[in-house]
């Protein structure tokens, strides 16, 4: 007999012997709780691989008292070194309530991402990470390219879509998106005019609000500001119909039929947004000079006439172009963004919220990025 710990009164303690042999039986004694010190399992794996013949181990409890989980942990380790080495456990001797717990635990998995991990889990998690965003590029692509090629269709007067959905997309991205988009430009006018004001009238130069005003508008905010709106407002639900459509099997039915999803639904909704969107823009501009127009007024004492003049002198076509063709772009993002997460959504209701969520995402990080590019292309042509 091999005694791994001395036995103690209420102390944790573990025997090895070899009544026959290739069977070796563990003596289990005393309280085995975690607050108590216990016998490691990595001495029963010493043992083991010294001991290359065993190929049967079995247990003892006469002796043992009160247990806890550091018991099952225990032989869940010595079961899992038992296992490796090719060694049968026979777990007649164990207790009935540690025999069924450890049955509970091999019967329900393991939750994946419950284990912390060093450095190997660090590299599977950038692996993946890598994985997962190659296989996301692949499949915007793929989505671009299908666009791309309905688009080229619809300009050779080829595309399957019916005009009363453009009609209906029109009103939906125009028409009912002017009370939010009045509101945020008068107000991003007003807040513009009175953080030019705090500056300029330092220097005597308040007049020169009108000028910052409308650069901006016409230049960036009233683009910008107008896309973002309707990236949460039309992309969104864009993603949410497209999902919703993909729950109910309505794409599905439509590719059965012969009709393109692309050409049917994502066609009419990217033609409507690259019409709205610029005319939105242009209504921006106006809003938002006018908020600034406001404070100018109301604050600085500009008469309305020499606002309206200043503005119009700072301001030329050049700049009125470069902002509609960044709302034209910005479009373009919007629809594409909102129908490609619609399209890849999965079949149940919270999948649906996630494509909307990420439809937003995704669009304000296009806009953003291609308001950079466009921004250096300006600088370089202009």
């Amino acid at each position: 007999m091999n005694a791994v710990s001395e036995a103690r009164p209420g102390v944790s303690t573990l025997e090895i012997s070899r009544p026959a042999g290739d069977t070796w039986l563990l003596r289990l004694a005393g309280e085995w709780r975690l607050r108590r010190e216990m016998p490691s399992s990595a001495e029963v794996e010493r043992q083991l691989t010294a001991e290359p013949s065993v190929r049967h181990l079995t247990f003892e409890t006469r002796d043992l008292g009160d247990w806890d989980s550091g018991l099952l942990t225990f032989l869940r380790k010595v079961e899992e070194v038992a296992r490796q080495r090719q060694i049968a456990v026979d777990r007649a001797g164990l207790p009935d309530g540690v025999r069924r717990l450890l049955e509970l635990a091999e019967a329900v998995p393991e939750r994946q991402g419950t284990r912390r991990g060093g450095q190997d889990a660090l590299l599977a998690r950038i692996g993946k990470g890598a994985i997962a965003a190659l296989n996301e590029a692949a499949s915007m692509l793929s989505f671009l390219g299908e666009a791309f090629l309905a688009f080229l269709k619809l300009i050779r007067g080829g595309a399957s879509f019916r005009l009363s959905d453009l009609f209906l997309l029109l009103q939906e991205c125009g028409a009912q998106a002017l009370p939010i988009v009045t509101l945020i430009s008068f107000l991003v006018g007003g807040i513009l005019a009175f953080i030019g004001a705090v500056q300029l009238q330092q220097f005597g130069a308040q007049v020169f609000v009108a000028n910052l005003v409308g650069l901006a508008m016409a230049l960036e905010m009233a683009a910008m500001m107008t896309a973002i709106i309707m990236s949460g407002r039309t992309g969104a639900a864009f993603a949410a119909q497209l999902g919703t459509m993909q729950v109910n099997q309505e794409i599905d039915a439509l590719t059965t039929l012969g009709i393109s999803p692309m050409e049917f639904l994502v066609v009419p909704r990217m033609l409507a947004l690259i019409l709205m969107v610029p005319l939105l823009t242009v209504y921006a501009n106006l809003m938002g000079m006018l908020g600034g127009g406001a404070i100018a007024v109301s604050m600085l004492d500009i008469s309305p006439v020499v606002y309206y003049n200043q503005t119009r002198d700072a301001l030329t076509l050049k700049f009125f172009a470069q902002g509609l063709i960044k709302s034209a772009v910005y479009g373009v993002i919007i629809a594409l963004a909102g129908c490609m997460r619609g399209m890849q959504s999965g079949r149940s209701a919270a999948a649906v919220g996630e494509a909307a969520t990420s439809a937003v995402v995704t669009s304000i990080v296009g806009i953003i990025v291609a308001s950079a590019i466009l921004t250096v292309i300006y600088l370089q042509v202009w």
